[in-house]
């Protein structure tokens, strides 16, 4: 088949399509492992392990992130095994297992490790985390190579959200400077985590896609391709788009979904009054005169969870959605400030509902804190909801410096534009 000029290509796609690539990682008698999930595919839906052994690539060493790399495992909080894959009979490591970072016997099992990833573009998603780790651990050994296979970030270039402050470090947010929604690609993202740590040590290479324009419509960092859950419960490109808000559901008692075919697109609860919650919001986002709810629609809707929280039990609630071409505006979206509405409308609606995930909930194993507290990085969003005095102007003045830090920051790490 004649290979169009202008065809999208991911990292993947490139390192198959180019002998060059393959004869400089095949050289020299290297370990070659990859890190992988569901959506490590190329663009004939070809897992990456099945299309590098296709080209005479042979994996030493496999490993997967939380979820594993089939990514079999439904829940936060499950983890995942080492085994032997029966195709291939190489070892698979669990990089969400008895350890987060590289054993020794892990580091031993390769030279160079090919990082194919499908991100979404939040800070809580643990993928960004084991990044971080694994440039870490192998630039304490010498001759380690970690290659980042590029992939799109569906969520695109737009930055929101408080950044985490010092302090509240953990799996689901590892470093300060960065906030919930980062605007930058995994490999974008590598790049920055290798000055910051200074991991220069390692060499790093940055297999960048071809054709990518993460600012175009109408995908706007996403591109038209088959959707493939990078982990079980991001099911779709609304899902991503939304994540960076759904996501602080986690730390509530409020559903965000799980147990139904779309979770983390929406928020529920039993014997909610949806109508005064969408009126709040309203209300307020037209007081403070800034717009935390432009650019998606909002549908009332009600399911009954299958398992996780409220099983069996009737919810009611909005669903959001950023997937309708008439009405979705990708500049003037916020998931972010529109969760954040939400529980402050709840808040002031529905005084006695108790918001919070109590502290005997130890979201990613950090005990004794606030799961929302984890999750956003700090007490400010709690604090903010609970105080009836504090105003979305008041917050959106913080959040704003926070995204134009960040902003000024990033910005010498862009490789697309």
């Amino acid at each position: 088949m004649k290979e169009l000029k202008n065809e999208f290509k991911t990292g993947l796609d490139v390192l198959l399509a180019d002998k060059f690539l393959q004869q400089k990682l095949t050289s020299g008698n290297k370990k070659i492992a990859l890190l992988g999930h569901p959506a490590s595919v190329n663009q004939n839906l070809q897992h990456s392990l099945d299309a590098l052994f296709a080209k005479n690539i042979e994996l030493s060493a496999a490993f997967g992130p939380q979820h594993g790399i089939f990514g079999d495992k439904q829940d936060n909080m499950m983890e995942t095994q080492n085994f032997i894959d029966p195709k291939y009979k190489i070892p698979v490591f669990s990089l969400y297992g008895e350890t987060r970072r590289l054993s020794a016997e892990m580091l031993d099992s390769f030279d160079i490790l090919l990082v194919d990833l499908q991100d979404l573009g939040c800070r809580i998603y643990t993928f960004l985390t084991t990044l971080c780790y694994i440039l870490q651990d192998c630039n304490q050994r010498t001759n380690k190579e970690v290659w980042i296979l590029e992939r799109p970030n569906p969520a695109g270039r737009i930055i929101e959200g408080m950044k985490l402050q010092s302090g509240w470090e953990s799996f689901v947010g590892v470093d300060e400077s960065l906030p919930m929604r980062h605007g930058l690609t995994l490999g974008e993202i590598a790049l920055w985590y290798q000055q910051k740590y200074n991991l220069y040590s390692l060499k790093l290479e940055i297999v960048k896609m071809q054709n990518y324009q993460p600012k175009q419509s109408p995908y706007f960092g996403w591109v038209n391709r088959s959707w493939v859950n990078p982990s079980p419960n991001a099911a779709s490109l609304n899902m991503a788009r939304a994540y960076a808000g759904t996501v602080l559901l986690e730390g509530t008692n409020l559903s965000e979904g799980r147990g139904t075919t779309r979770p983390l697109e929406c928020v529920a609860a039993p014997n909610l009054d949806v109508d005064a919650i969408l009126q709040k919001m309203q209300q307020l986002n037209s007081q403070n005169k800034i717009d935390w709810l432009g650019g998606c629609d909002l549908r009332k809707c009600c399911f009954e969870p299958t398992f996780h929280k409220f099983k069996g039990e009737f919810c009611s609630g909005i669903f959001i959605h950023a997937d309708n071409p008439l009405s979705y505006n990708h500049n003037k979206f916020k998931p972010y400030r529109l969760i954040c509405l939400f529980l402050k409308a709840l808040k002031l609606t529905h005084s006695q509902f108790e918001i919070w995930r109590d502290t005997n909930f130890a979201y990613e194993y950090e005990i004794g804190k606030y799961a929302i507290d984890v999750i956003n990085g700090s007490q400010r969003l709690r604090e903010w909801v609970e105080n009836n005095e504090a105003t979305l102007a008041d917050f959106d003045e913080i959040v704003t410096k926070e995204e134009q830090q960040w902003q000024e920051e990033s910005k010498n790490f862009l490789l697309y534009y």
